[in-house]
C-alpha cells in the first residue's frame, strides 16, 4: 500500500503531513512485499505543476494491494517553464534515459497546456513520440490523462480531437457502458470533473478498435482502453481535489480583471452548491461595478467558497486506480523487481 520515499521530493512528505502512509527507502528494503516502479511524467502547466504531482502520488498510493509503490517523476522539453518550476524539475525529477535503462513498470502521463491548432506542432510533440515508443515496448501499462489522451490517440491511431463549441467544464454524471476489471467495484454511475476545449468521440474511438467503459450524456467519453489493453485513456480529471476546478474558476476570473478575458467566466457545470453559487455571482457583481467606476475589485471569496464545496469523485478514482494497479500487478514479475531494478536518482 505505501509509497516510498526514495527521493528527496517534497510531496512526500506533504503527502505524509496529510495522513498517507509513507515509508522510507530504507524501510522499503527491508520487507519482502511486492514492488512496483511507476513513472509519471508530469506536463502540465506551472500553475497546476506541483499540486498535479501530488494528486496522482495521493491516488497511486492510495492502492489497497500489498505492494510498496515507487514513483519517478520526470519531464520532457519543449514545455514553457518558468524559473522556478524549472529548478524544482531540474532537482527533483529524474532524466528520462535513467529511467529507460532502470527499467519502469507502469507510466502515467498527465495533460498540458497547449498554444497550436495542431498538436504535432507543439514542441514537446517529439520528445511525448519517444516516451511513448519507448513505454509501448517496455511498460505493462500506460493510463493517459486528458491532452496526454488526445496527443496519444492521434500518434497511435491517427484520431484527431474535434473542439467544443463551448468548453467542457464542471462535475458530470458518468456511467459504466462495458465490464472491465479497472471497473470492478465501480458504482454504475459517479462523478468526474471535467476541463476541456476539445473532444474525441466514441465513434471515434470505437472506429479504430478502441474499447469506451465510461461515458456521460453531456461530457461525451471519459474511460477507453486501446485494443491491447496497454493503455488506459482518461479524458476527464479523477485526480482533481474538490478545489481544483475552483482554482481555475479564480484564474479565469483574474483574466477577465486583468483584460485578457472579455467575458466575465461561467460557473463549472454542476460543481458550485447554491450558497457557493450565491457567492460566485455576488462577487461577480462587485467586480462589475468596481470596473465600471475605474476601481479595485475586492479580493476574490476563495475561502468562503471552498468552504462550500465537496469531492464526489474521489472514492470512483481511487477504486479505478487501485484497479489499475491490481493489473500492473499481474503483468509484472514485481516480487522480485525490488532487488533487480537499478537505483534511480
Amino acid at each position: 500500500m505505501p509509497l516510498v520515499e526514495h527521493s528527496s521530493l517534497p510531496s512526500f512528505a506533504v503527502l505524509r503531513d496529510e495522513g498517507d502512509e509513507i515509508l522510507s527507502d530504507g524501510e522499503a528494503r527491508q520487507r519482502s512485499t511486492p514492488a512496483l516502479h511507476i513513472g509519471f511524467l508530469n506536463m502540465m502547466p506551472d500553475a497546476a505543476f506541483v499540486v498535479t504531482e501530488r494528486q496522482f502520488m495521493h491516488l497511486v498510493g492510495s492502492s489497497k494491494h500489498d505492494a510498496q509503490f515507487y514513483v519517478h517523476p520526470f519531464s520532457v522539453p519543449g514545455l514553457d517553464r518558468g524559473v522556478a518550476t524549472q529548478r524544482y524539475i531540474d532537482t527533483h525529477y529524474v532524466p528520462f534515459d535513467d529511467l529507460t535503462l532502470a527499467g519502469l513498470d507502469a507510466l502515467i502521463i498527465t495533460g498540458a497546456n497547449v498554444a497550436n491548432p495542431s498538436l504535432e506542432l507543439e514542441a514537446f510533440w517529439e520528445p511525448l513520440q519517444r516516451t511513448i515508443d519507448w513505454a509501448t515496448q517496455n511498460v505493462a501499462s500506460v493510463l493517459c490523462s486528458c491532452l496526454a489522451t488526445h496527443a496519444i490517440v492521434k500518434s497511435l491511431y491517427g484520431i484527431d480531437r474535434t473542439p467544443l463549441p463551448r468548453k467542457c467544464w464542471g462535475v458530470f454524471g458518468h456511467r459504466r457502458v462495458a465490464a472491465h476489471p479497472l471497473l470492478r467495484g465501480v458504482a454504475d454511475r459517479f462523478d468526474v470533473p471535467q476541463s476541456r476545449h476539445n473532444q474525441i468521440s466514441r465513434a471515434q474511438l470505437e472506429a479504430r478498435g478502441l474499447k469506451v467503459l465510461v461515458e456521460s450524456e453531456e461530457a461525451g467519453v471519459h474511460v477507453a482502453v486501446s485494443p491491447d489493453e496497454r493503455f488506459v485513456f482518461f479524458q476527464g480529471h479523477p485526480e482533481y481535489d474538490a478545489n481544483s476546478l475552483l482554482k481555475e474558476y479564480k484564474r479565469e476570473v483574474h483574466r477577465h480583471i486583468d483584460g485578457t478575458r472579455p467575458d466575465y467566466p461561467p460557473h463549472p457545470q454542476r460543481y458550485f452548491s447554491p450558497e457557493a453559487a450565491r457567492l460566485a455571482d455576488a462577487y461577480a457583481n462587485d467586480v462589475r461595478e468596481a470596473l465600471a467606476r475605474g476601481a479595485a475589485p475586492p479580493a476574490f471569496p476563495e475561502a468562503e467558497l471552498e468552504a462550500q464545496l465537496g469531492n464526489t469523485w474521489r472514492d470512483t478514482a481511487k477504486i479505478m486506480f487501485d484497479n489499475w494497479l491490481g493489473l500492473v500487478l499481474e503483468a509484472t514479475s514485481a516480487t522480485t523487481h525490488a532487488n533487480t531494478r537499478k537505483d534511480t536518482p
